[in-house]
């Protein structure tokens, strides 16, 4: 099968690699479309030690599957594979399981090819009538329900009002999931024009390029993770608020510990999402709460280091590119 495989630093190599074999328990699904995430950009700089070359990077992706009892469904697929037998999987905190493993991070190779294999326990049905497309955002976005989900149960009082910093897929994902959630008043920072004006234009979003002065938030979802947002953070929220961080940007620096302390002001990092998480941003897919989800930009797999290099210049308006095999299913 063809693949996109990351060989190095700010180098893809679109070539043949052995389709994957399925073993006990799994499926393998032939890809319609995957999406180019941040964490794969970090890896394609070569920033990210858990992911050494060569390697297929990818892991929001959707398709169907061939072969098995399952043959021909269509299934959007949770990257994240949990042993479901430790105390975390146990307490359905999965996420945090230590043995767990994500495609596209050794062992398991990515989704930027014509196929990958995945347990069944991680392939979740998508309805005839809603399209791979937007099943293909279920991942992102289920990282800022999981955020919204645990910011809320930790805030106490009013949850009306919050501050998104950053606008890609994993802040987008965060907004839409506030309102899905019930908070109502939702602010976008995103300081990058061209970005600005689609999340405004093409995706219904309150998009402004920095952080308006003078006005508290109950909830800020950190969704960029530099020292400069978690500054931009803890100076936002209000006593008794709440951050949700989701960015993996850089390690330290930012935080204002003692306005935090003071005001005892919650600060809660969050990582990817729960089984039951995947599952309910799926249904809220399905059922339309959050939006027609016609923002992403597609393009080919064989064009898939042009799409890297174009995200890597700030030349990509769209929250997210969305990249197709050739041999993805006609029905996507």
């Amino acid at each position: 099968m063809k693949a996109l495989v990351y060989t190095g630093p700010e180098n893809l190599d679109y070539c043949d690699v052995p389709d994957p074999v399925a073993t006990g328990g799994e499926h393998v699904v032939r890809v319609a479309l995957v999406g180019i995430c941040g964490s794969d950009m970090h890896a394609y700089l070569g920033h990210d030690s858990r992911r050494p070359a060569p390697l297929i990077l990818g892991h929001e992706a959707a398709g169907v599957i061939e072969g098995g009892p399952r043959d021909g469904q269509r299934v959007t697929i949770n990257p994240l594979v949990s042993c479901g037998t430790c105390s975390a999987c146990r307490e359905g905190r999965d996420n945090l399981c230590p043995t767990r493993q994500i495609i596209s991070m050794p062992p398991r190779e990515g989704g930027f090819a014509e196929m990958v294999a995945m347990p069944e326990s991680n392939l979740i049905a998508v309805p005839d009538d809603v399209a791979l497309s937007k099943a293909a955002l279920a991942e992102p976005i289920a990282c800022g329900w999981h955020a919204v989900r645990l910011s809320l149960d930790a805030l106490q009082g009013t949850r009306g009002k919050a501050l998104v910093l950053g606008g890609g897929a994993i802040g987008l994902g965060a907004a839409l999931s506030l309102k899905a959630q019930g908070v109502a008043d939702v602010i976008i920072v995103e300081p990058n024009p061209t970005r600005r004006a689609h999340l405004i234009d093409h995706c219904g979003q309150n998009a402004v390029a920095e952080a308006p002065e003078g006005i508290l938030f109950d909830l800020v979802i950190d969704g960029v993770g530099y020292a400069t947002t978690r500054a931009t953070a803890s100076a936002c929220a209000r006593p008794g608020g709440v951050i949700g961080h989701i960015g993996l940007g850089e390690d330290t620096g930012g935080l204002d510990i003692r306005r935090m302390t003071l005001q005892e002001i919650t600060f809660i990092g969050t990582y990817t999402y729960t089984a039951a998480d995947f599952v309910q941003t799926t249904q809220a897919i399905y059922d339309g709460r959050l939006g027609p989800l016609d923002w992403p930009e597609t393009r080919s797999l064989a064009e898939g280091a042009k799409a890297f290099s174009d995200i890597r210049s700030g030349a990509v308006a769209a929250p997210k590119i969305l990249l197709r095999p050739e041999t993805a299913p006609e029905r996507s």
